[in-house]
């Protein structure tokens, strides 16, 4: 199963949820990420707390949704921005749910407010992404409208 972390940009949090699902993923489960307008660079302090966390992030980049390296099963919006976009045409029957996430990115002020603002969305994903991986996924993959239940769910209640 492929699953498509998108927002706008394609420098944080899309890029902080797909490292860390794929450095969560069971085998057969894999994430990639793209923005509906990429800046085209991964955001420094994304990398840096990728690194911290001893997430590899070697092949992430920021691009364009017209530019996945496979077709999504699942999409999941990190942003509100993303969230009421259309997706393209040729992505199909995809499932999509909405994990919201406030960008770190536009946190201004001391180093350490915004170091803190990059470790809360990624905190908040990672147990979203623990979450998601805790369900009982070969079941759910047979059950497409109760997993799509439990991935809004997931986006609704935690942080």
């Amino acid at each position: 199963m492929n699953v498509l972390f998108l927002c706008t940009g394609n420098s944080c949090r899309s890029i902080l949820g797909e490292a860390t699902f794929n450095h969560l993923a069971p085998a057969g489960w894999q994430a990639m990420s793209a923005g509906s307008q990429p800046t085209g660079q991964v955001h420094p302090r994304s990398l840096a707390l990728l690194s911290r966390e001893g997430i590899a992030s070697e092949g992430c980049h920021s691009k364009s949704w017209d530019q996945l390296p496979a077709t999504p099963d699942i999409v999941i919006t990190v942003c509100a921005g993303a969230a009421g976009e259309t997706c393209p045409a040729y992505l199909g029957p995809v499932m999509r749910t909405h994990w919201g996430v406030d960008d770190p990115a536009h946190v201004t002020g001391a180093d350490e407010a915004i170091d803190a603002a990059f470790m809360t969305a990624y905190r908040i994903l990672r147990a979203r992404i623990e979450a998601f991986l805790a369900l009982p996924l070969a079941e759910l993959q047979q059950d497409r409208a109760r997993l799509k239940t439990e991935l809004d769910r997931i986006g609704a209640l935690l942080p």
